[in-house]
């Protein structure tokens, strides 16, 4: 049995970071653990909403916190009643400490961590990645799985592929985690610089992997820049993708699956991503 973390604000309930945790949770018969931060300075009102006749009024402050306790319990119940009826292991944590800290110490403990990608625990409208995902993502001790808002059927898988040690991680923890995604599409995706030949890195080593474990894969070489490449073909894909890629893990940084490539596919195509650090 593995463990998967979902995390929610339950100020402002993802309903897509449900839909995959439940669907994530029946394929894999997992422990699906539902993490809901609630830090003490986080509230779904501002500061002009307790302002009464004479500034600050203790009577509307209250009033206002317990509305966010009724908010926050409701969340709970919803994924507790999701998590009943498609009858899986489940557990709550519901944490008070500071958001980023409190996920990174749940992913020490976890197989896998699920996140939307607009999640923020602030009022704040953010850019994607924002912050909250981009540090979860710098000091995450597993693997994390960034979704959309909507949740979608998933119809093929994409591996980004460089030839590096961070790509071949992810797709070892990939195919760790989701072993059933083996029977859809697959394709192995790389960039190589114009001037290089016509062949993928290392090709006869990867292609004896992937037929380790994706017998029916399909292979693409693209030539140019890695970023523009990749989210011109990716916008491409009429299908519902899912995209494996390695990230940087404080030291060796592969030649181009880095931060930055997480950051531009968060902001350019709304698919999910399944993100492993090579440590």
């Amino acid at each position: 049995m593995k463990k998967i973390s979902a995390v929610f604000d339950g100020l402002r309930f993802s309903e897509g970071t449900l839909q995959y945790a439940i669907q994530l949770g029946e394929a894999s018969k997992a422990l699906l653990s539902g993490v809901f931060l609630e830090p003490f300075h986080y509230h779904s009102f501002h500061m002009g909403d307790m302002i009464g006749s004479h500034g600050i009024s203790p009577v509307k402050l209250k009033h206002l916190l317990a509305g966010d306790q009724e908010i926050r319990q409701k969340s709970v119940r919803h994924f507790e009643n999701a998590c009943k009826k498609a009858r899986l292991n489940y557990a709550v944590h519901r944490d008070e400490n500071f958001a980023v800290s409190e996920v990174i110490k749940e992913s020490v403990y976890s197989d896998l961590i699920l996140i939307s990608k607009t999640e923020t625990f602030s009022n704040l409208e953010e850019e994607r990645p924002t912050r909250f995902v981009a540090d979860l993502l710098e000091g995450t001790q597993c693997p994390v799985m960034v979704v959309p808002d909507t949740h979608k059927e998933l119809a093929k898988v994409v591996l980004l592929y460089d030839g590096k040690p961070s790509s071949v991680f992810a797709i070892k923890m990939f195919n760790y985690m989701m072993p059933w995604m083996r029977n859809i599409e697959t394709e192995i995706l790389s960039v190589s610089d114009p001037t290089d030949k016509d062949e993928l890195p290392e090709g006869v080593l990867i292609k004896e992997f992937a037929d380790c474990h994706y017998p029916g894969a399909t292979y693409t070489l693209l030539k140019g820049n890695p970023e523009r490449e990749i989210i011109n073909y990716l916008k491409q894909i009429p299908q519902n993708i899912l995209i494996v890629l390695g990230a940087y893990k404080r030291g060796s940084v592969s030649r181009w699956f880095k931060t930055s490539m997480a950051d531009i596919l968060m902001q350019e195509v709304d698919m999910p991503l399944f993100i492993a650090h090579y440590k």
